[in-house]
């Protein structure tokens, strides 16, 4: 007898690894020390995994840090985006990605 087909199958999505939590959440509390961002989010989804950056919990994200395999072979899988919805960085190592940010770090702290 086999077994029954499940209704929903589970699907797979896109998660960041601890090594790119790791790297991702080191920014995020030195922000977070300077006064400049208070909350995150993270969402998994089927192609994308999305890291939002908010100055407060109740407005849209001032930042997001994605990672979309399907474009590593492209422009790299990892891109930051404004507000805007404009893309600051894109490339295929996380810590370069990241620089756009950290640059605004140092003008917040001076």
């Amino acid at each position: 007898m086999n077994a029954p087909t499940p209704i929903h199958a589970p699907q797979d999505t896109i998660h960041f690894h601890r090594t790119e939590l790791s790297v991702i959440l080191s920014l995020y509390g030195r922000f977070v020390a300077a006064g400049e961002w208070r909350d995150y989010g993270i969402s998994a989804l089927r192609d994308v995994a999305i890291f939002s950056i908010f100055r407060r919990t109740a407005e849209q994200p001032m930042y997001r840090i994605e990672k979309r395999p399907k474009m590593a072979a492209k422009q790299g899988m990892y891109c930051v985006i404004g507000m805007d919805g404009r893309i600051l960085k894109r490339g295929s190592d996380l810590k370069t990605v990241l620089r756009v940010l950290e640059r605004k770090l140092i003008r917040a702290v001076e």
